[in-house]
């Protein structure tokens, strides 16, 4: 499985909050937030790891370059104005076959995420394994509307009768999915909300997968929240 991490967000909130490190460099249980997460990634059969970070982040850059990583691994170092646009500059680096993106603020149990890429390497169907969790603990969460094959039908900005999922902010996806990407950027599509939203409209098959529970770490008092649900 490939893997690829977003962590070109500025964390403006956590630094107007009194938070001094980057977010990615934050401690979670006594490890950094992005460790942690790429630690999960290469215990669940890594092909290869992709990483994008801001210019401004050189402390967070020279902390990944200083990693010995048991695969091929890629750094790119840019500041886009959205997380979209940054999973396509990292997206150009991605190796043939299924890959597995997230953002650094996003919090989930190991063993959850190894049942996901289990889950998504078996499946030789989809086109797509999308993270869901029915745990709503985001300020603008992304509704999810399934068929009874949880199927995803659309992804929506508000509540509807019968809801039961939220994105979980990880996106597992193959080929099809960079072709839509890239139409995006051609036609000017902002935020990967729209993004998700144009692979239904595009005909891809993505199944929404159920996490438990999920966590952002947008606020500094998120951080204690996290460190208690994965203690």
């Amino acid at each position: 499985m490939n893997y690829a991490i977003i962590a070109a967000g500025e964390g403006s909130r956590l630094v107007q909050e009194g938070v001094r490190l980057p977010k990615p460099l934050v401690n979670l249980c006594g490890t950094p937030m992005i460790k942690r997460l790429i630690d999960i990634m290469m215990g669940c059969n890594p092909t290869s790891l992709s990483i994008i970070v801001n210019e401004q982040m050189t402390e967070v850059r020279e902390y990944l370059e200083s990693l010995p990583l048991p695969v091929p691994f890629n750094l790119v170092v840019k500041s886009t104005p959205s997380s979209m646009h940054s999973f396509y500059e990292v997206s150009r680096t991605f190796r043939e076959g299924k890959f597995i993106l997230t953002t650094v603020d996003t919090i989930f149990r190991p063993e959850d995420f190894a049942g996901y890429v289990k889950a998504f390497e078996a499946d030789d169907k989809a086109d797509g394994y999308m993270a869901v969790t029915s745990f709503i603990d985001d300020e603008k969460p992304l509704y999810i509307d399934v068929d009874p094959e949880m199927r995803i039908t659309a992804f929506r900005d508000q509540p509807f009768e019968g809801v039961k999922y939220i994105s979980g902010g990880i996106y597992g996806l193959t080929a099809p999915a960079l072709d839509v990407l890239r139409r995006c950027m051609d036609s000017g599509v902002s935020r990967m909300r729209n993004y998700q939203r144009a692979l239904v409209d595009a005909g891809l098959d993505l199944k929404a997968y159920p996490f438990p529970k999920i966590i952002d770490v947008d606020h500094a008092g998120d951080i204690a929240t996290a460190e208690k649900f994965l203690s």
